[in-house]
């Protein structure tokens, strides 16, 4: 189980990696969760709880509603009365259990979303009531915790991530770990708003930044794909 450690002590750990990466913070006696993959691995993220003797968590965030982050939000809040966090332009989806439809960023993607509606009805997961409602930030100072979360639309448009100690940002989608040089998801709901939360996480200072899938990506790797689609994103724009 890989741990990144802050400057305050505050531990990340990665419980869940493969289909789509879940991470959990421990800090000063508050426990959170990030993103619960699907659920064909609700057992397995289980385990790894029980594993590090947590019976209670305290807020559960949800990076956004995708299937293969929320799908077992319902759980965690039933059984470790976890309060469910997401942005407010997410709720809805996750109240009623769907994914909303996003575009695809390379020709198998938009291949993949050209049977739209069909594909996307087979990801329905429980529905799930979320408790906190984000818009542009959810600070946790008045819990003691330098951790907040930030609204960084683009893979999703009501996409957030968690900026701890201004060090490790676990960002879900808006950053993809997957490809060796570039952090471009395969899906966006639109390029203009990913380019622009690159940049607010570039601002927050943050050295690591951890996907909903594959590995982390450092800072260099984040200010490299800001500078290339920049450039791609002026070309089309002045095309248009």
């Amino acid at each position: 189980m890989k741990i990144w450690k802050t400057k305050s002590g505050y531990e990340i750990y990665q419980l869940l990696s493969g289909r789509s990466n879940v991470f959990f913070l421990k800090a000063k006696g508050i426990n959170i969760l990030i993103d619960t993959s699907t659920k064909r691995y609700w057992k397995k993220l289980n385990v790894k709880l029980l594993r590090l003797e947590i019976s209670k968590i305290d807020f559960l965030i949800l990076t956004h509603s995708h299937h293969d982050h929320a799908s077992n939000a319902n759980r965690i809040k039933q059984y470790f009365g976890a309060k469910v966090i997401i942005h407010t332009e997410e709720a809805t989806y996750l109240e009623n259990g769907k994914n909303p439809l996003i575009k695809g960023t390379n020709f198998i993607t938009k291949l993949i979303v050209s049977f739209g509606k069909s594909l996307f009805s087979k990801m329905k997961y429980e529905r799930c009531k979320p408790d906190i409602l984000v818009e542009q930030q959810y600070d946790f100072e008045k819990k003691g915790l330098k951790a907040k979360i930030i609204h960084t639309p683009g893979h999703s448009v009501g996409s957030v991530s968690l900026i701890v100690d201004n060090e490790i940002a676990i960002v879900g989608d808006t950053l993809f770990g997957v490809f060796k040089n570039s952090v471009l998801p395969p899906y966006t709901s639109d390029n203009i708003e990913m380019l622009r939360s690159w940049k607010k996480l570039y601002e927050t200072g943050c050295n690591y930044f951890l996907s909903g899938h594959g590995k982390e990506k450092s800072r260099k790797d984040l200010e490299n794909s800001i500078k290339k689609y920049s450039a791609i994103l002026n070309l089309e724009i002045n095309e248009n």
